[in-house]
């Protein structure tokens, strides 16, 4: 007869939801599918041949013209979202944020009508606060930054992020989910991410709950200057590590928990890439552990300055012949920021990983409350408890996992419980918690605190 070790099978019991948890796959949703499926490299084109159509996006170009300037530009955009508001039932509001500035003796040289083109898609529960926001800049250069006249297409610096702005707009129009989507096109990039200060201050004041702004700037080239290198199947998502945003306050905690690679937009930018790659085939999102490029700003920074979780998607490769360039040829060679020079299935790619995280985020449930970690007693077992979250139908959680000198998390355990007990060593490896609903919905991740 088989003999029983009772303290050996207890011992195994505990083992079992880990082993039993662990999920290998995550499957696609069928309704973020479709959507991802409608992005197209058509309707891309036609977004950029419009926005180079108005001649310079410069910021302190025409406010008035019908036809060229900025302000043409900025109309057409508000246009486009008026268009696709009628998909969603008086959900979307749509309007111009803008106010004069006057000559600040750096890049501002005239009053200035600045004027950011917003789309609010408002989710379907009203007691829902989150907000999830997509933006580029629609302002454009040439070589000398203060010229506001001559020909500045602008097509991938940063048509391609309004580009891709747009095309999230329509498609994601047709949704119905319970949390917001900001759909905005900034103006004054160039001249010192001056739109994107204005609405991050705007959000900042009226106490929004912002928690992710997916910044594109420069999403459709894939050949480098000068080396020649040639990348379609890689996208660039620049984070910051420790938070810019009351650092001093934060420092002392940070240090003591390890989690100087784990602020907000470290982790927003872990979860771009797990649902860019579960949704877009042959591409794969890189993580930059840096706020942005060197001698380079993005919008995104002005958001982290104020405490929201933001990051830069950027193409892997960046050329200089046609990015902040007067339109000549040199040397036989065509310069300047036009179309011709964009990789259109690329950026399809890389628009597709927006609408999936987007899509993913507005309709998961929010996020698990309360998470704390037992840290009180000597074990090799590691205990999390957590509350549910205030908002959406929750079928379980995932208990995230990686070992510490990981970049991504590496393992995730399943539960219906609001506690769960892993035979792993909390000194060994970091620990997340988030919700998940019946289609697999993931939330953003909430790193415990200690008790």
């Amino acid at each position: 007869m088989l003999q029983i070790n009772m303290k050996k099978l207890l011992f195994t019991l505990l083992l079992i939801p880990a082993s039993f948890f662990a999920q290998q796959t995550v499957s696609r949703d069928a309704e973020i599918a479709n959507y991802v499926s409608e992005i197209s490299s058509d309707s891309l084109k036609s977004h950029i041949n419009k926005l180079v159509s108005f001649g310079t996006r410069h910021t302190m170009s025409s406010t008035t013209d019908a036809k060229k300037g900025i302000g043409a530009a900025r109309n057409w955009v508000l246009s486009k979202f008026r268009n696709y508001a009628k998909n969603t039932n008086g959900r979307m509001e749509v309007f111009l944020q803008n106010q004069t500035i006057q000559p600040d003796e750096k890049r501002i040289s005239q009053p200035t009508d600045l004027g950011n083109a917003i789309a609010i898609l408002r989710g379907t529960d009203p007691n829902d606060k989150r907000i999830f926001m997509i933006g580029g800049h629609l302002d454009s250069r040439v070589s000398d930054v203060m010229n506001a006249k001559d020909f500045a297409p602008g097509a991938n610096d940063d048509g391609s992020g309004v580009g891709a702005v747009i095309e999230a707009a329509r498609v994601l129009s047709k949704s119905k989910f319970p949390a917001t989507i900001v759909f905005v096109a900034f103006s004054g990039e160039e001249q010192g991410l001056l739109g994107a200060k204005m609405l991050a201050e705007k959000a900042k004041t009226e106490n929004w709950q912002l928690e992710a702004l997916l910044n594109n700037d420069m999403v459709g080239n894939n050949l480098t200057s000068e080396t020649n290198l040639i990348n379609a199947n890689q996208l660039r998502v620049f984070s910051e590590g420790l938070p810019q945003f009351e650092l001093d306050k934060k420092a002392q905690s940070i240090r003591n928990l390890g989690l100087e690679n784990d602020g907000e937009a470290r982790q927003l930018a872990r979860y771009i890439k797990e649902i860019g790659e579960r949704y877009v085939d042959n591409l794969e999102v890189k993580l930059i552990y840096r706020n942005d490029r060197f001698l380079r700003g993005g919008d995104h920074t002005s958001f982290v300055n104020q405490g929201f979780a933001a990051v830069r998607l950027t193409e892997f490769n960046e050329n200089y012949d046609h990015q902040h360039q007067d339109i000549r040829k040199e040397n036989g060679k065509q310069v300047g920021d036009l179309p011709e020079f964009m990789d259109f299935e690329y950026f399809k790619k890389n628009v597709r990983v927006n609408v999936s995280v987007l899509a993913n985020l507005a309709k998961a449930p929010s996020k698990p409350e309360n998470v704390k970690m037992d840290v009180k007693e000597l074990t090799n077992f590691t205990t999390i408890h957590w509350e549910k979250p205030k908002n959406g139908s929750v079928a379980g959680y995932y208990v995230l996992m990686r070992e510490t000198d990981s970049s991504t998390w590496q393992k995730k355990f399943f539960t219906k419980e609001n506690a769960i007990k892993l035979p792993y060593s909390k000194d060994n490896y970091f620990f997340a918690v988030q919700a998940v609903n019946s289609s697999g919905n993931e939330s953003l991740i909430v790193i415990p605190s200690v008790r």
